[in-house]
């Protein structure tokens, strides 16, 4: 900061000019394409990015954009519809008509103003909700007339400077949680798979079909029978996210009580029963406990119920359904081309072992351990970063904070 302080008393030292963002930058207009030929004509690596709302891009050859509406110099493009933003780009690029763009002049830091803009932008949003609340949308008058500081090249480059060493301070914070994040899952899966590694042809093993018996999700529904009354249900999405059926699931439906429909009782393991990638057919979730209200489950999955309620000890039955050597077995029992989809005949076929309960308990602890360090990471991951992101707000805000020339 007192190298940025230095600068302004040298060069401004009555205060900082402000000027209309239109008279410090020259606004570019986008081109006609719509989200599908965005996508049809996506070539990855292609030299020309286009960009939408949103996160939507796309890369185009040169010959696919319109000449004269490829923008070579680096620029701010205003993410005008919807959420309001800006992003910084360097390279050529072009975007939606709807959206603008801005390149700087000669003897201003686009830089400077991009780093600006990200301090308007909560204000800038609010702008657009009053003009409609539905879809807020700012007006190129908006931005245009937006008051920016314009301090002496020496005070924008500094501050650039200040601000692409924290962002970039930031980024290498992120891939280090990340990364260590993503090597205590892989120390989890291991020990996971080596615990519950087993033979297929152990004699100790058994087939889903000898041990229980498997149960549809919800039918003869329709959108009218979901909503805020009922009972709970617990959703594709919910078993496919969740190793653990959760205690509060998302919905409610209405169930007649003349209705033939299955509920879910403690023990069972919950299994999608389609997934658009083979890999990822058939997830599992284990309902650890019994359900404190009635709980149906939902189409598109369905259940297995042991004979015995005691079989499993449902903690070892939540690491063991999602094992490699279940896993495998599990995949095998899908297909399909565009969607994968399983069968129940081939399911009913997949093998599990069955050690004796107290081992299963010593193996689920073992595993709850492990599971529990990835799970303290993936908390304590995002709330790091937050604190890290409101650390550079502060003072990306107050370098960006200036007296205004009289």
């Amino acid at each position: 900061m007192s190298r940025v302080d230095d600068l302004l008393v040298e060069h401004c030292p009555t205060g900082v000019p402000f000027r209309p963002l239109g008279q410090l930058a020259s606004r570019n207009k986008g081109i006609n394409i719509t989200a599908g030929q965005m996508r049809d004509k996506h070539v990855p690596g292609a030299p020309v990015r286009v960009f939408a709302a949103g996160n939507t891009k796309a890369d185009l050859p040169a010959s696919d954009v319109p000449a004269g509406y490829v923008i070579t110099a680096p620029s701010i493009i205003v993410k005008s519809r919807g959420h309001i933003g800006f992003e910084y780009y360097e390279g050529p690029f072009t975007h939606k008509n709807e959206l603008w763009s801005y390149t700087a002049n000669h003897d201003v830091s686009g830089k400077s103003i991009y780093y600006y803009l990200l301090t308007q932008a909560e204000d800038l949003q609010n702008l657009a909700r009053a003009t409609s609340v539905k879809l807020p949308q700012l007006s190129v008058g908006d931005t245009d007339r937006l008051l920016v500081p314009a301090p002496p090249i020496e005070v924008q480059n500094e501050i650039v400077r200040i601000l692409d060493t924290f962002s970039e301070l930031e980024a290498e914070l992120e891939a280090e949680l990340e990364a260590e994040l993503e090597a205590r899952r892989e120390q989890y899966k291991y020990y996971r798979d080596a615990l519950l590694e087993f033979d297929p042809v152990d004699q100790d093993s058994f087939t889903i079909g000898e041990l229980g018996n498997l149960y549809g999700g919800l039918s003869g529904k329709t959108k009218a029978d979901f909503g805020d009354e009922g009972d709970p249900y617990v959703s594709f999405k919910e078993i496919f996210a969740c190793p653990t059926v959760p205690s509060v699931t998302g919905g409610l439906v209405r169930v007649g009580s003349g209705e033939n429909q299955n509920r879910i009782r403690r023990g069972d393991v919950l299994f999608t029963a389609s997934s658009e990638s083979p890999d990822e057919v058939g997830m599992s979730s284990v309902v650890e406990r019994e359900p404190e209200r009635t709980t149906f489950l939902n189409s598109f999955a369905f259940g297995f119920r042991p004979l015995d309620p005691n079989l499993f000890d449902p903690r070892f039955a939540r690491h063991l359904f999602r094992s490699e050597s279940v896993r495998r077995q599990i995949v095998g029992t899908a297909s399909g081309v565009t969607r994968f989809n399983v069968s129940k005949d081939r399911f009913r076929r997949v093998r599990v072992p069955i050690p004796p309960l107290p081992d299963q308990t010593k193996i689920a602890e073992r595993l709850d351990g492990f599971e529990a360090l990835v799970s303290d990471l993936s908390v304590g991951l995002p709330a790091e970063l937050a604190a890290r992101r409101k650390q550079y707000e502060y003072y990306r805000d107050k370098l960006l904070t200036f007296e205004e020339a009289t």
